[in-house]
């Protein structure tokens, strides 16, 4: 990290105003040698510049230079942002002289990295960045901010104090048996300890869960036999025409995809293609696709026809889904009955707009989503952090077998140290290089 970064890090297009920034120790020797106006290396941190930026004698653009000097800042190193007219070639223009004059380009999310490696933020704050970046509803942005500030990763850091503190008085008590004045650690004085970091570690994965909810949403796949309303549906649900309707068999051949959102939680609504046997090879690669949005999908909605018995396909597509979250529709009550099923059902007439609302309350149901806490979003919300969560619980639940089986204490203490460990890789205490690298490659390139 000895070197100099620069990014854009607005978004490329015509507009009012980009941003470049640069980090790094030779950010403000670099920017003040395409700089015309006062001397940047002579002014005092967090100070704002007027002038402009120039190639030799060519003026490239009027500018306002923001000087921020390390460590108060968001990498902890010196970082300037010129502030530019928001045309492209502009802004290229800029970027460009920085790179000749001695910048490299920045890597994705390489200023939220550098912000992490040199102990600015920890990882869930890193993550709530992204989050922040990526919220398209006002609980998930609220979820955000709570990790960008550090709630999250306190829950996380008082845990493992809790942890620590019961692993040295089991190590002291090892390694110096002959002191008089130490508390004397026994199986039975630990095991209180040990059931309420338990507790706490339920109590947040719990929320955790909750968490995701919010932050990825709800990947809900429609399927169903070609011309039982699985597109119009589609449409129903987005209240716009995302997909084409006709009568033609087999019209939806890839999937389409829509987004909502139901009291905060954004529905990711993916129509499929009809799933039947045909010798379409097109066809075919479009009801594969199918049947793995099935696999992939948080809930399923079956779409079934009022007016045909049940086929074959019908009850292949039952059977795929009964370990599913899934909704059976039935569809086109406005026509003759013809189907008898005994499951639980919405029925529904998409033609005149009949049951819709009755569809997303079920969906409101099953996920809980009137019930979702909004008061307290202190939780984690990514794969990554909630695996190593359940992975620290296992090992506190296995310690607390071993209390029972009256295992030595070292056992105990393994399974402690194992819990520790995986609550430390969530804040990134203990993290290796390819990880580091996997994680902020998901950053956009000037973050």
């Amino acid at each position: 990290m000895n070197d100099t970064i620069a990014a854009i890090s607005t978004a490329l297009g015509v507009g009012a105003i980009s941003i470049i920034r640069v980090s790094g120790s030779n950010s403000i020797s670099i920017v003040n040698s395409i700089f015309k106006g006062k001397n940047l290396q002579q002014q005092k941190s967090h100070t704002i510049h007027y002038g402009h930026i120039v190639d030799n004698d060519n003026v490239i653009d009027e500018v306002l230079v923001s000087l921020m000097k390390a460590p108060k800042t968001f990498t902890k190193e010196d970082i300037v942002e010129i502030n530019c007219h928001g045309g492209i070639a502009t802004t290229n223009k800029v970027l460009e002289l920085l790179l000749i004059n001695g910048c490299r380009l920045a890597e994705p999310g390489e200023f939220t990295k550098r912000a992490f490696l040199n102990g600015r933020i920890d990882l869930v704050e890193a993550d709530g960045i992204m989050n922040l970046i990526n919220a398209k509803t006002d609980i998930s942005r609220a979820a955000s901010i709570n990790q960008l500030s550090g709630k999250v990763s306190d829950l996380i850091k008082n845990l493992r104090n809790k942890l620590i503190e019961i692993i040295t008085n089991i190590e002291v008590n090892i390694d110096y048996p002959e002191y008089e004045d130490i508390e004397v650690v026994t199986t039975k004085t630990i095991k209180p300890k040990i059931e309420k970091i338990h507790q706490e570690l339920e109590n947040i994965i719990k929320k955790s869960e909750t968490g995701k909810l919010i932050n990825d949403g709800i990947k809900v796949g429609i399927i169903g036999r070609p011309n039982v309303g699985k597109s119009s549906l589609l449409n129903a649900l987005l209240e716009e025409d995302k997909a084409i309707v006709t009568d033609i068999a087999g019209t939806t051949r890839d999937i389409v995809e829509g987004k909502i959102s139901l009291d905060g939680i954004i529905l990711n609504i993916i129509d499929t293609a009809g799933i039947r046997q045909t010798d379409n090879i097109v066809e075919q690669i479009g009801v594969e696709k199918s049947i793995e949005i099935i696999k992939k999908s948080d809930l399923v909605l079956l779409l079934l026809n009022n007016n045909e018995p049940l086929a074959f396909e019908d009850k292949k597509l039952l059977d795929l889904i009964k370990n599913k979250n899934h909704i059976i529709i039935i569809n086109k009550i406005d026509l003759e009955k013809k189907l008898n099923i005994n499951e639980k059902v919405i029925e529904i007439s998409i033609k005149n707009n009949i049951g819709i609302d009755a569809v997303l309350e079920e969906i409101k149901r099953m996920f809980n989503l009137n019930k979702i806490e909004t008061q307290d979003l202190t939780y984690l919300s990514n794969a990554r952090s909630i695996s190593l969560l359940k992975k620290a619980n296992e090992n506190i639940k296995s310690a607390k077998e071993n209390i029972d089986n009256n295992s030595p204490i070292d056992m105990i203490e393994l399974e402690l140290k194992e819990a520790w460990n995986h609550l430390g890789e969530i804040i990134g205490q203990t993290y290796t290089d390819e990880l580091i690298d996997e994680l902020f490659s998901r950053f956009c390139l000037g973050k």
